[in-house]
């Protein structure tokens, strides 16, 4: 471990991750965490690699209280995937990716001069294992570096990110799962620097959802991985017994033409409502009356925390230790086993037909999701810092 500096209560704190602009529940994590360290004192500095795609990026508003900056220009050309022997002596592929890892020299190298002037006590964040690439070939001048995985261990291990996580990330200070589930296994992998940390809560609306108001809102990127085919089908169900009733479907992204598609087929048209992207999510939580979250894979999902604040009650599949983490089937919202429409299907039904049920558990979610209080998770991590200098 680096000697504990004389003084640590202020640090630099280094974010790397894969971009810093981007929609989605990590770059809306990096710059929660930047403003709520950035307010205890700390000189922050959001990293990006490269930047998002225009269409897919996010407003950050403007005078951000820390710094941030991004690698890359654009985004560089990834390299065409082994070709066996053949591949290996294709001239172009091997002069691009001769480029390619001339750029990650480059880039990385920016990074070794930041990191160069940090101050004693500084630490480093790395988000995702995609941008841990460019701070392995950077120089750390002994700074702790801290990796992290913002998904569930089972959704990792399903991609290709599963055999990078246990190479750029065996030999960090520590790696951060979402929640201590997901710790241990990784621990079973013969990771030995493992530990957790959950997210902290995005916000706490001063005026809840009355839930009063017929509509299931579903929030999120229409994304294969956010399920959102599953919740039509389940909505499908169920939604000629409810006609008063209307699914609000807000976000946007690559499967929103198939998604309408789905929904026509499904004679559903009339009681689904595209809403597109919102930068109100309390305001869209507060009029709905349940959340649906019907991911194939979550991390510790920050729409559902976001709507147990609202005290809009949830209904979810339980695809990893971050939802069971956040809910406690049965008494504050209530879990379907992942990919089951049908059942699905039916614990709508149950919330939609019991207004006392909706009541009783969104108001025991806002109480409960308070556990994820941004100081109390702010704590932690100064705790963690603290440790890595000792």
């Amino acid at each position: 471990m680096t000697e504990t500096p004389a003084s640590t209560s202020v640090r630099d704190i280094y974010f790397v991750s894969n971009n810093v602009d981007e929609i989605g529940g990590v770059t809306s994590w990096v710059h929660q965490m930047a403003h709520l360290l950035s307010q205890r004192g700390h000189a922050v500095h959001v990293i990006g690699i490269v930047p998002a795609p225009e269409d897919q990026r996010a407003d950050l508003g403007e005078n951000l209280p820390y710094a941030s900056l991004t690698l890359y220009d654009a985004h560089p050309a990834a390299p065409a995937p082994p070709r066996g022997l053949a591949g290996a002596l294709d001239v172009g592929e091997r002069r691009r990716r001769a480029v390619r890892e001339a750029g990650m020299r480059e880039q990385s190298a920016k990074l070794t001069l930041l990191f160069r002037k940090a101050q004693p006590g500084a630490v480093i964040i790395v988000t995702q294992v995609w941008a841990m690439e460019w701070v392995a070939l950077s120089d750390t001048c002994g700074l702790p570096v801290i990796g992290m995985t913002h998904e569930s261990f089972e959704t990792c291990r399903k991609s290709s990110r599963f055999g990078r996580v246990k190479r750029f990330y065996k030999d960090v200070d520590r790696m951060l799962a979402l929640t201590r589930e997901d710790a241990d296994l990784w621990i079973r992998q013969g990771m030995t620097n493992v530990g957790c940390m959950p997210n902290p809560l995005p916000f706490f609306p001063e005026f809840p959802s009355e839930r009063t108001d017929r509509r299931v809102v579903s929030i999120g990127r229409l994304h294969e991985e956010k399920g959102v085919d599953l919740l039509l089908d389940s909505w499908a169900e169920i939604a000629l017994n409810h006609p008063h009733w209307k699914l609000a479907i807000y976000g946007v992204g690559p499967e929103e033409e198939i998604l309408q598609k789905q929904a026509m087929q499904l004679g559903i048209t009339d009681s689904v409502e595209w809403k597109g992207r919102t930068n109100d999510a309390a305001g869209a939580l507060r009029e709905s009356s349940i959340f649906a979250l019907s991911s194939r894979g979550e991390g510790f999902p920050l729409s559902l925390m976001e709507a147990m604040a609202t005290a809009v009650p949830c209904v979810a599949f339980d695809v990893s230790p971050g939802v069971r983490e956040i809910v406690t089937d049965g008494k504050n919202g209530l879990l379907a086993p992942a990919g089951n429409t049908s059942a699905f299907a039916k614990l709508l039904n149950r919330m939609i037909s019991d207004q006392e049920l909706r009541d009783r558990m969104g108001q025991q979610a806002r109480e409960d999701i308070l556990r994820f209080s941004p100081p109390e998770v702010v704590d932690r991590w100064e705790y963690l810092f603290a440790l890595l200098y000792r």
